[in-house]
């Protein structure tokens, strides 16, 4: 009986150090850090594309309307805050190391850097994660949500965008956050 009672107190402690997870997801270091003076946060719909859908393949239009918003959260960089930038440079990196992310790109030029990833399986895209990093500006992370994404059509979402007449008053917050010196 105290066998089993031990048995059952493992696996309680087991199950409660995987729920515990050290590694925070990207939605949690979005809500943990959208109060922070340093990063503005920012839910954008998909409707600010403005597209004309008659412009449009069958395939660029599915690929739209999979789309539902996209998750801004920009730091930008001060002299006062440059210790702090560095570490949630980081902390972002070890969040996208994760296996969950699979990466399409890599960007570079010079000092400016950034990355592509996918979450999700080849049948399904949960997100689209972009983070680009300037070591003289700071960084911007964004999550592209939306419902039935799929893989095939990431670069159909990247001509849709192209082709959208971006509607920039909804930009307003996230413009004048990176205005500011």
């Amino acid at each position: 009986m105290k066998t089993i009672r031990n048995i059952m107190g493992l696996l309680a402690a087991g199950a409660l150090l995987i729920a515990c997870n050290s590694t925070p997801s990207l939605q949690q270091y979005y809500v943990d850090n959208a109060g922070d003076p340093n990063f503005i946060s920012v839910d954008i719909p998909a409707s600010i594309l403005n597209v004309s859908e008659i412009d449009l393949t069958p395939e660029q239009k599915s690929a739209y309307h999979s789309l539902r918003k996209f998750n801004v959260l920009a730091f930008k960089l001060t002299e006062e805050n440059k210790n702090e930038f560095e570490g949630e440079k980081e902390a972002v990196n070890a969040i996208l190391k994760n296996d969950a992310y699979e990466e399409l790109m890599r960007i570079n030029t010079g000092s400016a850097k950034g990355v592509v990833k996918i979450l999700g399986d080849e049948d399904s895209i949960d997100e689209v994660i972009l983070f680009g990093n300037d070591d003289s500006q700071g960084f911007a992370l964004i999550r592209v949500l939306g419902d039935d994404m799929r893989p095939e059509n990431v670069m159909q979402l990247v001509e849709v965008i192209q082709k959208g007449n971006l509607d920039d008053s909804a930009l307003g917050p996230l413009k004048g956050f990176l205005d500011q010196k």
